[in-house]
This record gives C-alpha cells, structure tokens and sequence, in this order.
C-alpha cells in the first residue's frame, strides 16, 4: 500500500550548520531588559522623592528654628522705627526750642521807649503783635524797625484804635508779620 501525505510537513527541516533564530527568547530577553531599566529608573525617582522629603523636613525645622529669631528681628525693626521717631521729635523740639529766644530778643531790640506789647502770637508761620503805646509815631517807629530788621517780613498794621476815654490816651494795634531766623 502506497501512503500519501497531503498534510503540511510536521517539522521544518534546517539548514544544516546555522543556529537557529528563536525570537522568543530575543523578545524575552529586551523585555526583560525594558523591565530591569524600568525597575532602575522608578528606583531612582523614588530615593530622588525620598531625598526631597528629607529637605523639605530640614527646610520646616530651620524655619521652625528661625520664626523666633525673626520675630526678635522684627521686633528689634519696631523699635528701631520707634526710637529713631522719638529722637526726631526730640531734634525738631531742640531745633524749635530756641525759636522763641530768638524771637523774643529781636523783638526787646525793636520796641522804641513808650511802646510795650500785650499779646504775641504765633500762629502757622504768622506773627502777630498785638500792644499799646502813647504816641503813633512810637507805633511807626516800631514798625519801621521790624522791616529794617531783616528778620521781619510782611510787616503789615491790621488795626489801630486810641482811646479817648482814658486819661492819658492810648493807642492799641494790631501788627502781623513773618519772623524767619
């Protein structure tokens, strides 16, 4: 009896002398390696995120560690701000204080003998002299005193008024001006 085979050949026969090619164990292999760099890589990502913690853990406790010693800073600052105000205000006071004196003995240098006054006032940079005398040439005398002075600006007579119910008749003014050191 005579066998025919119409099935495909069951093994495949090689060539002889050449290794095979088996491409299971190729792609095995480069998954493997896919799967080792990808073990590495998430193995470094990890200690770089654990690395990270560790800094930002140090980096709270130093600002724990420096909050006080910023608050001390801060209040040293205030104080600071507070003390150099009051030594300006002090400064302003010393600078200010001697202002009167300056005033007052210009003022004893420009009254003539039968004049005196009764009310100085100072009021946003205007000086107004408020007083009495016997005679209005003692009173324009006064006043040509204050402009030749220097120190006397805007010398101006606001009013003047004589009394002719007192026995010996006086005069009242009203001088305003502008005293500048």
């Amino acid at each position: 009896m005579i066998k025919i085979n119409v099935g495909p050949p069951t093994a495949r026969k090689r060539e002889s002398g050449t290794p095979g090619l088996n491409l299971g164990l190729v792609f095995g292999g480069l998954g493997l390696l896919l799967v080792l760099a990808l073990g590495a890589w998430a193995w470094t990502l990890t200690a770089d995120v654990a690395g990270l913690q560790r800094q930002i853990e140090q980096s709270r406790a130093e600002v724990q560690r420096l909050k006080p010693i910023i608050a001390e800073g801060e209040r040293y600052r205030a104080d600071k701000e507070d003390l150099e105000r009051r030594v300006n205000a002090m400064e302003t006071v010393a600078r200010n204080q001697t202002r009167p004196t300056y005033l007052i003995d210009s003022l004893a240098d420009m009254l003539p003998a039968d004049l005196w006054l009764t009310r100085v006032e100072e009021r946003s940079q205007i000086l107004r002299l408020v007083g009495s005398t016997y005679s209005t040439v003692a009173l324009s005398d006064f006043m040509a005193n204050l402009k030749a002075s220097g120190k006397f600006k805007d010398v101006d007579l606001v009013e003047s008024r004589q009394d002719l119910t007192k026995s010996p008749r006086t005069i009242t003014f009203d001088v305003t001006c502008r005293f500048e050191v």
